[in-house]
């Protein structure tokens, strides 16, 4: 049996007590715990709902939700927490019986296979009982109360899909565990744990040191990703020195993780395999474990084992959450670009101590970044404010079906590649502004700092500090990846996957014809990087990028996929960030309102609908998304685009209006999307609906419903009154 130390203990008992306090209220709430990685949050958790079902009189079910595989590590951990006991029986959706989850049963889902497109088994309503519509009814007939478990809740909680699960499953009390929680309205309590009290346990890494003893080495002809793996290694050796030395018999991981693959940049994992295999470390000899989404290999199975044999764990960002290795020491991370930044995530992989206590040798309580990064940037840091999300749901008892057709238009071709015409355009403007005679042909050498001698302390604060930078001359191959993704950086607005040939040809081009240089001689690419060159070809890039907008992209037609959309309905749930206010609006469906500054006539038509007698509700309309409602229209260029009306308003006569609110110049310029909203109206006359374009004069309110539409400010004759 696991014993508690003394912070987990006083943080179950709080725990427990704010859950309790909710379970007590006749609201459907959320609790936050919020606990640092390496904490033991799981376990926590564990004995929270034992001592609940052991104390309360009453009777619980659960639904414990967890992000990617991580269900199946929570539901192992549980049923060992439980062997003892057996006072909570933990289970899969296949697993449980008569089709409803039992008396103090935990049901573990994937929230990851709930969130795809397609809908999956724990959602679908083909089969009238195997459904968790029908698992959860059958639960509460049963007389159950349930609560919800959230795990990892920042990564799973505020999608759209996730908060109609939420309502479907109506727990009791919810409960979310992170790290790095995002706070909602709804949330009733809050446990923290500090990340002083972990520490204090010694359940966790003292600190983080980054690229230890960095200052003043002598590097010779190495280049930065060669170094940092190497010098990981030298570490990996002499901390398995120092715990054989503890009588340990603990074989440090290393952890390198690859950057996001970018097309047509050098493939960062083939580089990373053949500087490992030179230091003898392969996947043959079993030293080398791969876990990336293409391909996993054997040996990973017990790699979470203090003692098993692979030294190397190579992975992308994805294992980041909720994997636990506690031997896992050391991190190599990669000079991505120059946006990239640590996260506690990925940091919090080598933050827990594989004995949960601290050695004699000092080296061994420390967790060790190696990295070429030139400067430490920590993010999502659970000890910075939560980020505001709000959430609000449609009020039900007063919606009725109203079932509008509507559509998306979804792009099949953006307009943002480049074609073989830039070459030509780069060319022109090159001569035009004497781009040959702005160069330096023989730039200084190019070289790269990386930190030297960085630790990182206190992971609360997001802080770290560093020595100082250590210079490291780049190689060809470092050149050419930095000419690369120079290249792919450059590219916006155009996707780059698509217009980085396009772009390196244009670039190359010009030094054939000028300087007779040949295609992808290195010498293009050093003076193209140089300091004092690589300055005007940003800017000559971006003249060349505004040139092929006028002369290419606005003769393009834009073509869009037609999505129809039969039977719209006002969204279930709807997401604000912290942007948005809260305001007072009775006859809005979606409660609570938030708006983001409204312009003013948005603001005076909601107060007139909210005033009036003849309306029963009314909604918001969003834009740019299938969930929000739209109408066909054509605009001035002959191509269809998708117009989102302000308003949707249901008036207690049955009819439906769709309003649009203008003024000034915005009323001006509203011909297109008026006539197709005249169209859609007439074609929707069967369904009772109406509206229009909506204006506000001299304290009344008029609308355009004609097929052509007009304004004139000095003349609204044409314009009806809005009598609502």
């Amino acid at each position: 049996m696991i014993e508690l130390r003394d912070y987990q203990k006083k943080a179950v008992e709080n725990l427990k007590q704010k859950v309790q306090k909710v379970l007590d209220t006749p609201d459907n709430e959320v609790v936050i715990f919020q606990a640092p990685t390496g904490s033991g949050k799981t376990v926590m958790v564990s004995e929270m709902l034992k001592q609940l079902v052991k104390e309360n009189g009453k009777k619980y079910s659960f639904v414990w939700v967890s992000v990617r595989m991580l269900h199946e590590q929570s539901k192992e951990k549980l049923e060992k927490y439980y062997e003892d006991n057996r006072l909570i029986q933990c289970s899969y959706f296949e697993d449980l019986e008569d089709r409803q989850i039992g008396e103090n049963e935990i049901l573990f889902i994937n929230w990851h296979s709930i969130n795809k497109k397609d809908i999956n088994i724990y959602v679908r309503e083909n089969e009238q009982d195997n459904n968790l519509n029908a698992i959860i009814q059958n639960t509460k007939e049963e007389g159950r109360e349930t609560i919800l478990i959230i795990d990892e809740s920042h990564h799973t909680a505020s999608s759209d899909k996730s908060k109609e699960l939420i309502e479907t499953i109506g727990p009791k009390v919810t409960i979310e565990v992170s790290a790095t929680p995002h706070l909602k309205e709804n949330v009733s309590e809050i446990e923290k744990i500090n990340i002083a009290q972990v520490k204090a346990e010694e359940m966790i890494k003292s600190e983080i040191s980054i690229n230890p003893e960095f200052l003043g080495k002598k590097i010779g002809t190495k280049d930065s990703d060669t170094l940092i793996i190497e010098e990981a290694l030298k570490k990996r050796e002499e901390l398995k020195k120092l715990y054989k030395k503890e009588g340990s018999n603990i074989n440090p991981l290393v952890l390198v993780q690859l950057p996001d693959s970018k097309a047509n940049l050098i493939s960062k994992k083939d580089e990373v395999i053949e500087i490992l295999r030179k230091q003898g470390i392969t996947e043959q000899n079993g030293k080398l474990a791969v876990w990336l989404s293409e391909e996993k290999t054997e040996n990973l199975a017990n790699i979470e084992k203090n003692d098993d044999d692979a030294e190397v764990l190579v992975f992308k960002q994805a294992i980041a959450l909720g994997w636990d290795c506690p031997r896992a020491q050391i991190l190599v991370i990669f000079r991505e670009s120059k946006s990239f930044t640590f996260t506690i995530q990925t940091i919090g992989r080598i933050m827990r101590m594989p004995e949960l206590s601290y050695y004699n040798e000092e080296e061994l309580n420390k967790g060790y970044v190696f990295t070429n990064l030139p400067n430490i940037e920590i993010t999502e840091d659970y000890a910075k404010d939560y980020v505001t999300i709000y959430e609000s749901k449609r009020d039900n008892e007063k919606y009725k079906n109203i079932e509008l057709p509507s559509i998306f238009l979804k792009r099949q071709r953006e307009r943002t590649r480049l074609s073989g015409e830039f070459g030509k355009i780069f060319f022109d403007i090159a001569e035009k502004i004497n781009l040959n005679k702005k160069i330096i042909f023989e730039p200084t050498k190019i070289i790269s700092s990386i930190i030297a001698d960085g630790k990182i302390v206190d992971i609360d604060s997001g802080k770290g500090e560093q020595k100082g930078q250590l210079n490291v001359n780049l190689n060809e191959l470092e050149i050419q990846k930095m000419f690369d993704q120079f290249i792919y950086d450059n590219c916006s607005p155009y996707a780059p996957a698509d217009s980085s040939d396009r772009m390196k040809t244009a670039i190359y081009n010009f030094f054939k014809q000028k300087y007779k240089l040949e295609k992808y001689d290195p010498r293009v690419q050093r003076i193209v990087l140089g300091k004092e060159n690589i300055q005007v070809f940003v800017d000559i890039i971006n003249l060349s990028k505004d040139e092929y907008k006028n002369k290419v992209v606005e003769k393009i037609n834009e073509k869009r996929e037609r999505k129809e959309v039969q039977k719209w309905e006002v969204p279930v749930i709807v997401s604000y960030n912290s942007k948005y206010k809260r305001e007072s609006h009775p006859n809005s469906i979606i409660k609570p309102f938030y708006t983001k500054k409204p312009s003013q006539p948005e603001q005076l038509f909601m107060e007139l609908l909210d005033n009036s007698q003849k309306v029963n509700w009314w909604f918001k309309n969003g834009e740019s998304e299938i969930k929000y409602f739209a109408v066909p229209y054509t605009d001035e260029n002959g191509i269809e685009r998708a117009f989102y009306v302000d308003f949707v308003v249901k008036f207690k006569n049955g009819t439906i209006g769709l309003f649009d609110t203008k003024g000034g110049m915005t009323a001006k310029d509203a011909g297109t999307r008026a006539e197709g909203l005249y169209k859609y109206l007439k074609a929707n006359k069967s369904k009772k609906v109406w509206g229009g374009i909506v204006i506000e004069s001299h304290g009344s309110w008029r609308y355009n419903d004609k097929e052509k539409y007009e304004y004139n400010p000095n003349n609204l004759s044409d314009w009806k009154v809005l009598e609502i």
